[in-house]
């Protein structure tokens, strides 16, 4: 769906006034003045909150349908072109355009000015704006500049536009809106047209100027039917590839995600237990396979990917990767926070309205605890403690198989230590070497082994000993660095 000029004009002169945001010409102002229109409207459209501005030519002030005869696309300043040289002395770059449109048999001229992203635009390095009719420089009205850095500051990639102009039918066919009402446990609205009512007030759709629809990149990411039809945001799909053994040389399959976050979610966790090695045990005389991993320590696992990914860095996304002995969640960024204090530390994430969004249907943690709740069921499953660690740009969360523990090395049994410490710490309760045996599956005969684990996760200044007045060796209790 194309822009629409004419439902934009009419929808402009539907307005009582003229507004910050756009103004009426009837003819060609100065080429000095056009660069200050564009630079004041432009900016004045981010403190309105508006996705563009608009200078339109052939209205005048009493909103008659004059027409005008400004051709922008003969009109020069000296040598140049009008459109070059504008572009010449504005800053940032600013992707304006000008289109002539038929309205009531009047030919007017459309300038389309998108509004300040990252900082004020600047005409001849000064930044203008919108007073009443009047374009001022920014610099004399402090509290609509400190205004207009805080609204810069506060954008993120979850408020851009993923697809543009769309019709009203067009925008429920590319969003999973039924599991929107699913999930939420709402009642599917009678009439389809309060599915858009909802969709907008959730920030998932933008309504434009011209009576078309925008999804915006949060839209897109969590509901989307099918992300590949989104540029913004189609290689941020995940992808989950299964290995053949310990290694990246042979693949058994790889499959990249379609859904949005949220309306995915469920059938990605499904597709992941699916391919998942199982043991074999037997009960009762009775064969039954097994998950190697607790469930919702990859369930929490992914969605902490999802959550805490940087969705900034272009051109990748979240990856699961199987390995015949462990499990490898990358996720695009670095973490705001120090891996060794994911535990019991509040969380921070770059993407709070995905966060916001996935705690309300249930995908996250609402108190941030993910990683907590990991770190106990590979405790009660007696597996090798998680592992996360930061490399160029990515953070990786890594998830072992069973090992038994003669096979564990210090670093693995250390790391294990640490978190056991640190879940006890958190639950008001105290490491000892009696609770330590008893994390790893070991005997009352494993005292010495334990105590070795102890002194070298000390040792690495990861826990300390509780200063008790009166205590035999064996009671003596522990808790994390930082508590």
């Amino acid at each position: 769906m194309s822009f629409n000029y004419t439902n934009l004009i009419t929808n402009l002169l539907e307005n009582p006034n003229e507004r910050e945001w756009f103004e009426f010409k009837t003819n060609n102002p100065l080429k000095e003045d056009m660069g200050k229109y564009i630079s004041a409207l432009s900016n004045s459209a981010c403190l309105c909150n508006k996705k563009c501005a608009y200078l339109v030519w052939g209205i005048s002030d009493s909103k008659d349908i004059v027409g005008t005869t400004f051709n922008p696309l003969i009109a020069k300043q000296g040598n140049q072109d009008l459109e070059n040289w504008l572009q010449q002395m504005l800053r940032p770059t600013v992707n304006f355009k000008f289109e002539e449109v038929e309205y009531n048999e009047k030919r007017l001229v459309v300038l389309t000015i998108p509004c300040a992203i990252a900082e004020p635009v600047k005409f001849q390095n000064v930044a203008y704006i919108r007073i009443g009719s009047h374009n001022q420089k920014l610099s004399d009205f402090p509290d609509r500049e400190r205004c207009m850095w805080n609204i810069l500051s506060n954008k993120d990639f979850e408020d851009g536009i993923a697809i543009d102009s769309l019709s009203y039918e067009e925008v429920l066919e590319a969003l999973d809106f039924t599991k929107y009402y699913e999930l939420l446990k709402l009642p599917l609205p009678e009439e389809k047209k309060y599915f858009l009512d909802t969709l907008i007030s959730e920030k998932f759709v933008l309504k434009n100027d011209d009576s078309s629809f925008a999804i915006t990149n949060l839209g897109a990411l969590l509901i989307a039917h099918n992300l590949q039809k989104f540029p913004t945001v189609a290689r941020k799909a995940v992808r989950i590839i299964q290995y053949k053994g310990r290694d990246r040389t042979e693949t058994i399959s790889e499959v990249q995600g379609r859904k949005g976050y949220v309306s995915g979610f469920s059938g990605m966790i499904k597709h992941i237990a699916a391919i998942l090695p199982r043991n074999e045990v037997i009960e009762q005389a009775i064969r039954q396979d097994v998950p190697l991993y607790p469930d919702i320590a990859i369930r929490e696992l992914v969605a902490n990917a999802l959550v805490h990914q940087d969705l900034t860095i272009s051109g990748t996304g979240p990856t699961i990767e199987i390995f015949s002995d462990r499990i490898e969640i990358t996720n695009p960024g670095i973490p705001l926070i120090e891996p060794i204090r994911f535990i019991d530390e509040p969380p921070q994430t770059r993407n709070e309205k995905v966060c916001a969004f996935m705690r309300r249907v249930g995908i996250c943690e609402e108190r941030g605890s993910g990683i907590d709740k990991v770190i106990k069921y590979v405790e009660m499953y007696q597996l090798p403690a998680p592992d996360f660690k930061i490399k160029t740009n990515h953070t990786v969360a890594f998830l072992y198989a069973p090992i038994p523990f003669k096979e564990m090395g210090r670093e693995d049994r250390v790391r294990a230590c640490y978190q056991h410490a640190s879940l006890m710490y958190i639950a008001n309760q105290r490491m000892t070497n009696t609770s330590l045996r008893e994390r790893f599956g070991l005997s009352d005969k494993s005292y010495t082994t334990a105590s070795k684990i102890i002194a070298d996760t000390m040792q690495d200044k990861l826990i300390k000993q509780v200063e008790q007045a009166s205590a035999s060796k064996r009671d003596v209790k522990y808790i994390p660095f930082w508590g």
